[in-house]
């Protein structure tokens, strides 16, 4: 057995060998024609590494003829089958350019914002990237709306709008969960969770953006300073109302109706203290007044 394993080792180590030795051969060879078909050959062979480092050597030697324009088309897939789509989307792009009447002019232009769609980051970094692929995607279906590819770019551009969704969905989150107790995080916090709201109203994460709402409100309300205090518990009550009206079956209606309740409380408890502040200082302007008269 260990004898097997170290002839097959060895055979496919010497196989390497040979292919690389020949693939160098070809590398070397002078004759554009022929170095040309090497690189359409390992091409259609899906060996595309092999293939691009030919283009790649022969195009520039080819400008003015016929193999130029699908040589550089194909040198763009070659980059694209190797996940390499930064230049991908480039090498497209260039060819629906300097060909923009060939028959392969508008599959590239499809398929240099499909690269940016591959190469579109996770939801988690920064997404320009994302928003790029969604432009250039959205540009060749006002360019192409009778495109075989239309339904499927739609579809493309959803996708990455859900990752747009998720990540403004973290992020409100992250406000909160930083520093529940931070003034500046919390209202960050209610600001954020409003633009989602606003920006994607038929998100499945609403439900729960509604509820971080009132529970945001809720701790910025405890946080604040007395004078600001009523105000900010109205604004979460006003939360939860929105909550019950909009979700009346929602798993979070417990948690969110203490809150409710403490939020009920507290503007109660204030809206008392602010009536004995104004009949207090009523009564002592009335005084002030009735001693001056006697004066």
């Amino acid at each position: 057995m260990q004898n097997f394993s170290r002839f097959l080792f060895i055979s496919l180590f010497v196989f390497a060998l040979t292919a690389c030795s020949k693939f160098e051969k070809i590398r070397k060879l002078t004759d554009e024609k022929k170095k040309y078909a090497a690189a359409v050959d390992f091409y259609k062979k899906a060996q595309y590494d092999k293939a691009g480092v030919l283009f790649e050597e022969v195009i520039p030697l080819l400008s003015g003829t016929t193999e130029q324009e699908l040589g550089t088309f194909y040198q763009a897939y070659c980059d694209y089958n190797t996940a390499n789509y930064s230049m991908a989307n480039f090498r497209f792009k260039k060819f629906a350019e300097v060909f923009a009447r060939s028959e392969f002019a508008e599959e590239a232009v499809y398929m240099s914002a499909m690269s940016l769609y591959k190469d579109s980051p996770d939801y988690n970094l920064d997404q320009s990237g994302t928003l790029t692929a969604i432009n250039e995607l959205q540009s060749y279906i006002n360019n192409y709306p009778e495109s075989k590819f239309r339904s499927e770019c739609s579809d493309l551009i959803k996708a990455l709008r859900k990752k747009l969704e998720r990540k403004a969905y973290e992020k409100a989150k992250l406000y909160y969960k930083t520093s529940p107790f931070n003034i500046s995080s919390l209202k960050s916090s209610v600001i954020e969770i409003v633009n989602f709201q606003r920006e994607y109203p038929d998100s499945d994460y609403n439900e729960e953006m509604a509820y971080l709402k009132v529970m945001a409100q809720y701790e910025l309300a405890k946080s604040t300073i007395e004078s600001k205090q009523k105000e900010r518990f109205d604004e979460a009550i006003k939360f939860y109302q929105t909550l019950v009206d909009k979700y009346p079956q929602s798993k979070f209606l417990k948690p969110a109706e203490k809150l409710y309740d403490g939020s009920i409380k507290e503007s109660e408890r204030l809206a008392k203290l602010e009536a004995q502040y104004k009949a207090e200082k009523e009564k002592s302007n009335t005084a002030k007044v009735t001693g001056g008269g006697n004066q």
